[in-house]
Order: C-alpha cells, then structure tokens, then sequence
C-alpha cells in the first residue's frame, strides 16, 4: 500500500466501497422503452371530457381525460373529433327573438306575394277557352281542370293578402327599438302614467299597497290603450288590478306623429310598474318581457 494513502481498516473500506455504489445506483434511471418512445414521438395530446370511464387502460392514448377510457361505442377503434363542435343551439329570448320574429313575419308575407304573381302568371299562360273544342277533348278537360283549380287557389291567396292588409301593423318597442321615432311620444306617455300613479298612489282600507308587477301595454294609433293587463304580477291582486286601472286612466296619450304611422298602426311595450315606498310611481321599459308575442302582425 502507498504511503500517500490513510491506513483504513476493513470496515471502513467496505462503508466507503458501499456509498460509491449507492450513489453510482442513484444516478441510473430504470425507464420503460414503449413509454420512453412515446415521449419523444412526435405527436401532441388533445384534452378532453369524457362522460364514461373503464377499468381498463387503453393501449394508446388519443388524448388526456380525467378517466381512463379503452375504446367504446360501435366503430372499430375510438376517434376523437379533430374540429371544434358547432355552438350549441339557444332559445332566442329579448329583443333577438322579436326581431327574429319580425324577420320571419317579413319573410313569409314576400314568399306570400311572389306565390300569388307565379299563380297569376300561369294562369295567364293557359291557353283560352275554346267553345269548338268537344268537351270529350281530354287535353280541353284538363287544361279546363288546371284553370279551375289555379282559380281556386289565386282566389285563397288574394283573399289571404287583403286580410293581412287590412289588420293594424303593430311593432314591439324595446330599449333597442325605441329609437328617435317614438322616444318622444314613450316618454310622454310614461310621465302621464307616472303622474297619475303617483297622485292616484294605490291602497285599501287605508293601507298604501307597495310592489314590483310587469304590465303590458297596446296603444292604438289615435293614443287610447286597446289593452293593459299585468303580465308578471306583483303578488297581490288587488295592486295588480289598481295598477292597470291606472295605465287606463291615463290614456288617452296623443295622436301617433306622421313617422309613427309611416311605421306602424299600434306599439306594444312591457313596462315595469314600481310602486315605492316614497308613494311614487316609477316605470321602465323592458326588453324581451312577456307581452312581446302580441308584437306579430
């Protein structure tokens, strides 16, 4: 032995030779080569819900889930979207559905005038009526057959249109619909209202009557109110019919002004009615509250 070398004894040689191997051992990583090379396999894993889940692992994984999912459904092997889903579809509600509404309402009534000039036009492409022609012809008896029921059919149409002319446009204001054109006239029309509610403040037997109620209202082209009735009520009754006796008796509230009735004959609007505890009334206009339905010509 060296004499640069510290004596050891066997002891300490054996601890000595035992620490170099643990640590030789600790800096060795014992890996699986299947997963290794998935590792480093050039591909990407997608996050996803699934809304089952099984015991068994699956061979490969298409994606990371909070549970383990091996195969499933009817296809040969799992697929996974690889696009986006499309939204989901909502209920239309507020102001969206009444002008969806409207749009549709539009739409049917141009389908309904270009149906009646296709059914003018081919009864005019119809040849005469010729009295020589043998009524046995059997192309004079159906060409005879086709004028009648285009007849028919032109004369449903027409009676249809003039019908639909001749009922009130009505349109549905909202905050969005309001607009230049009867921001004016609403807002006289809710300090009318407004005064006469708070100097007419409702009670029984002496007792102010104080609450919340959603009213709607139909006013006609010449100012009256054709109807005024409480859609969402307040929670008494006898408020709910003092406040629709209010809204009537603050009518009428003026003539439509000349745009007014360019647009339309009647509006209907969905007011909150607030009877406060100072005995004031104070109104505001909804959008999308129930009444809006009546907004269909």
């Amino acid at each position: 032995m060296p004499r640069y070398l510290p004596s050891l004894s066997v002891l300490q040689w054996a601890l000595a030779a035992s620490v170099l191997l643990h640590a030789v051992l600790l800096t060795v990583r014992f890996v699986d080569p299947e997963g290794l090379r998935r590792v480093f396999h050039q591909s990407t894993l997608d996050v996803v819900l699934v809304n089952a889940k099984s015991d068994e692992k699956p061979r490969k994984a298409q994606a990371i889930a909070q549970h383990s999912l091996a195969g499933g459904g009817g296809a040969e092997g799992p697929r996974l979207v690889s696009t986006p889903l499309p939204p989901s579809l909502r209920d239309a509600s507020g102001d969206a559905a009444i002008d969806q509404n409207q749009r549709q309402i539009d739409h049917m009534q141009q389908q309904q005038e270009l149906l009646l000039a296709q059914v003018r036009q081919q009864l005019a492409a119809l040849p005469k009526p010729d009295p020589r022609r043998d009524s046995s012809d059997p192309d004079a008896r159906a060409q005879a057959k086709r004028r009648q029921q285009l007849a028919k059919l032109l004369a449903a149409i027409e009676k249809r249109v003039e019908e639909e002319n001749t009922r009130p446009r009505k349109r549905y204001l909202s905050p969005a619909t309001l607009g230049t054109t009867y921001a004016q006239y609403y807002d006289d029309m809710r300090r009318k209202i407004e005064a006469r509610g708070t100097q007419n403040f409702p009670h029984v037997a002496g007792h102010k009557l104080y609450g919340e109620l959603l009213m709607a209202l139909l006013i006609n082209h010449d100012g009256r109110i054709l109807d005024a009735r409480v859609v969402q009520g307040s929670g008494n009754r006898i408020l709910d019919r003092l406040a629709e006796a209010i809204a009537q008796a603050a009518a009428p509230f003026g003539l439509f002004t000349a745009a007014m009735r360019r647009d339309t004959d009647q509006f209907d609007v969905t007011a909150r009615f607030r009877f406060t505890h100072e005995q004031t009334l104070e109104t505001m206009l909804q959008a999308g509250a129930p009444g809006a339905a009546r907004s269909a010509r």
